[in-house]
């Protein structure tokens, strides 16, 4: 074998599923310059050794291709996600207000104590969310903002002072403000039915600067690299603004500090001026620009607000204005004369259907052949319209929003209507396009071994079971709906999703047998090892040397992922004592004067933030030098 040839490392002793179907097991596998090089028996990968390449023995772990998340508001997420403390995968609200109650001792004001999402109040064991008096309690002066799903924000008085809603506030169309009978608000909001006002009031919270918002995103990628996630196509958002809010991802691809690929699609900001929008996007950027690691995607998943449905199944479904067909239609022509594939948040089949004749309406004129359109989410969607999809060429992508508010839609449309909410196992069977993501990190958790658990079981996260066994799937079928069938909705296909010569080298190894395990542990799974691009971006366990590049300790220094990790508050149960911190956080005045950047630690946590001094206000921020 020539010095061209071999192999960077070699993977070898391991149980690798690599839904190559021409191959589908083996024993090792080679990778050279950031590819498969060969995969197969150990006899014929070990011999390709050379001098230089590294021999990893993984014995007799589970190995599976990397996942890649079909919807994840990514970008979003990273900016916030070292300012957020997370409740996913916590059981008890006992436990979740335990953790809360240490992160208000140790938030310096200004700043605010966000649970933002990814949890269901059906989690709990107590089976209920927390209520203001509590939060009150709890936090007297730290602003709490906590968001549950897409229905609801509950918000402490020390909140509600800091955003300066009053009794003579307005909500905005589609949110209320519950008020007491004075007219105050009591802190509760309500999406009735969209999140406008949820997301509005939490946009007024204060914001990382740019390089804490670099170190929050990279861990958010550590946290996705912990669970097996090497890939993703990033839905947009709300306050998501191309191309400034992409500025952070930007730096750090241009860095090479990725560790994960990213495709994103543009998401409008301008409620009746979205054309607008996308006629500037498709002069200004071009469809799939980037490189394996960022790349475009195309459009949504809003191309036009009047067609929004926006999912909280507390309320009734909501109907779309009639004006809905004119404006998707001006924004779907634009997109298709520039061969811009798009995406469509779509939860019921009223939206959907309306939106297909729309679709169906460009094509006589503008043919979406070749064109990777798709709709998100579609619980409701009828036999009809799937075969309507199919015969436009679009797809289907689901996420398990269901394994969250599942027990919501049984509460108002009954358990024979959920059974097939939705009908996956239908969609696959019609020959769509269909892959799984998760919609994280707000409407339900990253954590794609949950979603993969809800396809596999049928069961919401707090064990309701939605769906009969044949809208089940069994767990290959569910491995590539996260893997291989993602890359067409990416147009990326044979190029990733596989372990494969010539394929991108990205894999998991799991910390159990994903195929072997009871199905109740399938939601607990996680990586000892995750690969991307041949490169080691995770490892522990028996691989925990390996792992040489993890990022800094995140910024800032009262951030909860310091103690608390993410998911199932993961880092605090392996023993990184939260008590420490707050010990640590109790007694900052005697930390003194910061070394690195000059300011007084306890001056910096002061009630007034200091915009004239610059020193003090990035230790308001939260210092870098981790004193404290």
């Amino acid at each position: 074998m020539t010095s061209q040839q071999t192999p960077d490392l070699i993977l070898h002793g391991g149980l690798i599923t690599t839904l190559d179907r021409s191959n589908p097991g083996a024993e090792a596998v080679a990778i050279k310059d950031g590819r498969f090089l060969q995969v197969g028996p150990m006899h014929d990968i070990i011999p390709l050794a050379g001098a230089v390449t590294r021999r990893l023995d993984l014995h007799g772990r589970r190995v599976l291709p990397g996942l890649i998340d079909n919807h994840l508001h990514f970008i979003r997420g990273g900016l916030n996600f070292n300012m957020e403390l997370r409740w996913d995968g916590i059981r008890s609200l006992a436990d979740a207000m335990d953790l809360l109650k240490q992160q208000v001792a140790i938030t310096p004001p200004p700043q605010w104590v966000r649970v933002v999402g990814g949890f269901s109040a059906h989690q709990f064991a107590e089976k209920r969310l927390p209520d203001i008096a509590e939060l009150n309690a709890l936090a007297p002066d730290t602003p709490v903002f906590l968001l549950h799903l897409y229905d609801r924000a509950l918000l402490n008085a020390a909140a509600l002072r800091a955003v300066g809603y009053t009794k003579d506030t307005t909500a905005p169309p589609g949110g209320e403000i519950v008020r007491d009978a004075q007219g105050n608000p009591t802190g509760l909001l309500l999406a009735k039915p969209n999140a406008a006002i949820l997301y509005a009031t939490l946009a007024r919270g204060p914001k990382l600067p740019f390089e804490y918002q670099l170190n929050s995103t990279r861990h958010f990628m550590r946290e996705l690299n912990r669970l097996g996630v090497t890939g993703a196509i990033d839905a947009g958002g709300g306050y998501q603004n191309y191309p400034d809010d992409y500025a952070v991802i930007q730096k750090l691809a241009s860095d090479g500090q990725l560790t994960l690929r990213l495709a994103y699609n543009l998401f409008t900001q301008k409620p009746k001026a979205e054309r607008e929008d996308f006629l500037y996007w498709t002069r200004t950027s071009r469809y799939q620009q980037g490189d394996d690691y960022f790349r475009h995607n195309g459009a949504g998943e809003m191309l036009v607000f009047s067609a929004a449905d926006f999912e909280d199944f507390r309320v009734p479904r909501p109907d779309m204005p009639p004006e809905m067909e004119a404006e998707l239609e001006a924004v779907i022509r634009v997109l298709a004369q520039n061969r811009w594939p798009w995406r469509l948040h779509a939860t019921y089949d009223e939206t959907i259907s309306r939106a297909l004749s729309t679709f169906e309406k460009v094509n006589r004129e503008i043919p979406l052949q070749g064109l990777h359109w798709f709709f998100d989410h579609a619980e409701t969607i009828s036999d009809q319209s799937m075969d309507r999809i199919a015969a436009l060429g679009g797809g289907i992508a689901v996420q398990h929003r269901m394994a969250y508010q599942g027990e919501y839609f049984v509460e108002r449309y009954g358990g024979a209507a959920a059974e097939a909410t939705p009908p996956i196992a239908k969609m696959l069977s019609r020959g769509i396009k269909v892959s799984a993501g998760t919609d994280a990190t707000r409407v339900a958790s990253y954590n794609p071994w949950v979603s993969l658990a809800w396809l596999i079981t049928g069961k919401t996260v707090a064990g309701m079971s939605l769906y009969p066994r044949h809208n089940c799937l069994d767990r290959e079928s569910a491995l590539r709906m996260w893997t291989e069938q993602v890359t067409w909705f990416s147009n990326e296909e044979g190029k990733k999703g596989h372990i494969a010569p010539g394929q991108l080298a990205d894999l998991v190894v799991s910390d159990r047998d994903f195929f072997a395990c009871a199905e109740e542990e399938i939601a607990d799974i996680s990586s000892v090892l995750t690969i991307v691009g041949g490169r080691i971006v995770y490892a522990a366990a028996e691989f925990a040397r390996l792992d040489e590049t993890p990022p800094p300790p995140a910024m800032p220094d009262w951030s909860p992922v310091r103690i608390y990790g993410g998911y199932g508050a993961w880092a605090n149960e392996k023993g990184h004592s939260g008590a420490n911190k707050i010990e640590t956080a109790s007694n900052i005045g005697s930390v003194g004067h910061c070394a690195v950047h000059g300011h007084s630690h306890a001056a910096a946590c002061s009630p007034r933030l200091p915009m004239d001094d610059l020193k003090s206000f990035w230790g308001a921020l939260g210092c870098a030098c981790w004193a404290f």
